[in-house]
C-alpha cells in the first residue's frame, strides 16, 4: 500500500486528500531538513517520518545531519539549557568551535543547501549554517523545538543574531516565540500512529515485557520514558514514586537512552541510579535508540505514564502514551500543557508530592483511569498526529513562497 494511503484508516481519507491538494503547488520543489542527530530524541523521530511523507507527496525532500566534535556538542547543550532558562556561561573558545563546525558543515552541504527551495534548520546546533551560505536560492526557516519562553538573555542574544536573517521561524507554542524581524509560525509536534512505537501490538508481546525486564505482574506499573536529562526530572519521578509507595504498593520503570548530541546523559543516569538506591521495584532501563517496539510495549503495559518535566518543548512521549489510552501525569510546563487537559486526559503537576497524590488517585479509581485514557486517545487523534503536522508545514511553505499575495490558488502550480 502506498505510504500516504496507510493513513486513511487512522486519520481519515479526507485528511490524506487534503494533504495531496496542499502539496500540488509545491510538487518538485527541493526541501532540505537539517538537524544534528539521526538517532535519539524527538526531532529525529519526526524527521524520520515527515521527510518520506513529503517525498510521497511529490516534493524533492531530503534530511541532512551535521557532524560535530565533543566540544561542539558541549557548547550546543549549553545553548539548549540556556534557552530553557538555565544560567550557562559559554566561553569564547566554545563559540569559536561552534562556528568552526558550522562553517565546515556548510562547506560540505553547500551544493545541497544553495540549490534548495526550502531549508528547515532544526534547533540551535545548525543555526549558524545560514551565515556560511550567502548565495542561497530558497527560503530558510529556523525550527525551534525548545521551550525558550524565558531564555538566559546573553545566550539568546547570541543565537538571535544567527537567526534574524532567516525568512521565518517556527515554535511549538505561542509563549515560546521571541521578538524577531520575520514571520513566526506556531506548529506543535506530532506522533506517527503507524510507527513501530505506536502501532497496535499483540497482547503476548506486551505481556512479555514483564518477564523481559523482571517486572511484577501483581504490582501497578508506573512509567516514564525520556532521555536521562535533568529537565525531564527523573529524580522528581523517583521522589513521587517513593511518596506514593508509602500508601500503595507499586513499581516504577524509568526507560530511556541518550542522543548523540547530548553529552550530559551519562552524568544524569548515574544520579538516577544513586537516587534509586537499590530499590528492587525501581527499574532503570537504558534502551538503544531503535527500541521502538519495546517502548511501545512498556507504554501499553503501564497503568499510568508520567512525564514530570520541569521544562519541555513538547514531550512526544505524552502523546505516545495518550494514543495508547493511558492517562498521563505531566509537568505543568511547556508543550505538556497542550496535551494534558487537567482532570480530562490526565493531570498537570508541579511537585513530586502532587504527582504522588495523582498516582494514588488514579490507582484507586480504575474506572476514572479508563475514562481518562479513552479521552486522551481521542484528543491525540484530533490534534497530534503526523498528518496534521505535515499539513501545517505545507501551508507554511505555500504562504512563504507566495509572500504577501492576497489570494493563493492551490489548483495551480507555481
Amino acid at each position: 500500500m502506498e505510504l500516504l494511503e496507510q493513513y486513511n484508516q487512522v486519520a481519515g481519507k479526507e485528511v490524506v486528500e487534503h494533504l495531496k491538494q496542499l502539496a500540488e503547488p509545491l510538487r518538485g520543489m527541493k526541501v532540505v531538513h537539517v538537524n544534528s542527530t539521526r538517532q535519539g530524541g524527538g526531532v529525529a523521530e519526526l524527521l524520520r517520518k515527515i521527510v518520506p511523507m513529503m517525498e510521497a507527496l511529490g516534493l524533492d525532500a531530503r534530511w541532512e545531519v551535521i557532524e560535530g566534535t565533543n566540544r561542539f556538542f558541549q557548547c550546543t547543550k549549553g545553548f539548549h539549557n540556556s534557552l530553557q532558562g538555565k544560567t550557562v556561561l559559554i566561553s569564547e573558545s566554545a563559540l569559536e568551535e561552534y562556528e568552526r563546525v558550522n562553517a565546515q558543515n556548510a562547506e560540505e552541504l553547500k551544493p545541497v543547501l544553495q540549490d534548495a527551495d526550502f531549508v528547515f534548520i532544526h534547533d540551535p546546533q545548525p543555526a549558524a549554517l545560514l551565515k556560511y551560505i550567502p548565495d542561497r536560492k530558497g527560503k530558510w526557516i529556523w525550527r525551534c523545538h525548545i521551550d525558550c519562553s524565558r531564555p538566559y538573555r546573553p545566550v539568546w542574544k547570541y543565537i538571535r543574531n544567527l537567526i534574524v536573517d532567516y525568512d521565518a521561524s517556527i515554535f511549538s507554542l505561542a509563549e515560546f516565540a521571541q521578538p524577531l524581524p520575520h514571520p513566526q509560525y506556531i506548529i506543535a509536534p506530532s506522533i506517527d500512529p503507524l510507527s513501530e512505537k505506536n502501532i497496535e501490538l499483540p497482547a503476548n508481546e506486551v505481556d512479555g515485557i514483564f518477564d523481559q525486564f523482571g517486572l511484577k505482574r501483581d504490582l501497578p506499573l508506573i512509567l516514564q520514558v525520556s532521555r536521562f536529562d535533568r529537565f525531564k526530572d527523573p529524580l522528581g519521578v523517583i521522589a513521587a514514586y517513593k511518596e506514593a509507595k508509602r500508601m500503595i504498593p507499586l513499581q516504577l520503570v524509568l526507560a530511556g537512552g541518550g542522543a548523540t548530541d547530548d553529552p550530559e546523559g551519562e552524568v544524569v543516569l548515574e544520579e538516577v541510579k544513586r537516587a534509586a538506591n537499590g530499590d528492587p521495584d525501581i527499574h532503570i532501563l537504558v534502551l538503544p535508540p531503535d527500541a521502538h517496539r519495546t517502548i511501545n510495549a512498556l507504554q501499553r503495559a503501564a497503568d499510568i505514564v508520567l512525564q514530570k518535566s520541569i521544562k519541555e518543548g513538547f514531550g512526544l512521549t505524552v502523546s505516545e502514551a495518550m494514543w495508547k489510552g493511558k492517562p498521563v501525569i505531566g509537568g505543568d510546563t511547556g508543550g505538556i500543557r497542550l496535551q494534558v487537559v487537567d482532570h480530562y486526559t490526565g493531570f498537570k503537576v508541579r511537585t513530586p508530592e502532587g504527582a504522588a497524590l495523582r498516582i494514588r488517585y488514579l490507582l484507586h479509581s480504575t474506572e476514572k483511569r479508563f475514562e481518562m485514557g479513552q479521552r486522551a486517545k481521542r484528543f491525540v487523534k484530533d490534534n497530534f498526529l503526523v498528518t496534521r503536522h505535515l499539513r501545517e508545514y505545507l501551508a507554511l511553505m505555500i504562504a512563504i513562497f507566495h509572500g504577501f499575495e492576497d489570494r493563493i490558488d492551490l489548483s495551480l502550480a507555481p
